[in-house]
């Protein structure tokens, strides 16, 4: 196993991140846990503070576009200015009008139109289920599924995926590992 330092603390700690497999060499992980992870990473770049959330837009196993949330290009984010809806004590899920951040789910519609990608029929894995906003969102761009392994506070996307027939599909959090050979 490659050990990574970790230099986060002024006393350094080594931790196992990846791993060195036989079993690598023979497998390689699901399109759909493949994916999911890359979301998760994407969501490291999220400058949210209740909530790290990643999405990509994927069609014909091609990915198209990225997403985070995080505050509009160029404006100053929840992380240096702290969180707004904490200090109104809104809950999440509620009156996200309030909120600075762009949802990852409108990050990655808006990057994939910025690059002219035609998005109708993709896919999105995203870590978290979208809220109402961003579901008709999706619906506009033509996504055609959407997979999660979160549950966000707003679930009113639910009565809009089923009437206009965008699947939804729940699938466990991948494994935070990465298993790699040479």
């Amino acid at each position: 196993m490659a050990e990574i330092e970790d230099t986060s603390h002024h006393h350094s700690k080594k931790f196992k991140s990846l791993t060195k497999s036989a079993k690598r060499k023979t497998s390689r992980p699901k399109a759909d846990s493949y994916f999911m992870k890359l979301a998760l990473v994407v969501s490291e770049r999220a400058t949210c503070r209740r909530h790290s959330v990643g999405a990509i837009i994927v069609k014909d196993k091609i990915i198209l576009a990225t997403g985070y949330n995080g505050a509009p290009k160029g404006s100053k984010d929840c992380l240096e200015l702290g969180c707004l809806r904490d200090e109104m004590k809104i809950p999440s899920g509620e009156r996200n009008e309030i909120c600075r951040a762009v949802h990852a789910e409108q990050n990655a519609i808006i990057q994939a139109a910025g690059g002219f990608a035609d998005v109708s029929g993709a896919i999105m894995y995203c870590t978290h289920s979208p809220c109402n906003v961003c579901a008709k969102m999706m619906a506009n761009a033509g996504i055609s599924e959407v997979v999660v392994f979160e549950k966000y506070a707003d679930q009113q996307f639910k009565k809009l995926f089923k009437e206009l027939g965008i699947k939804i599909r729940y699938m466990k959090q991948p494994t935070l590992s990465i298993d790699f050979f040479e």
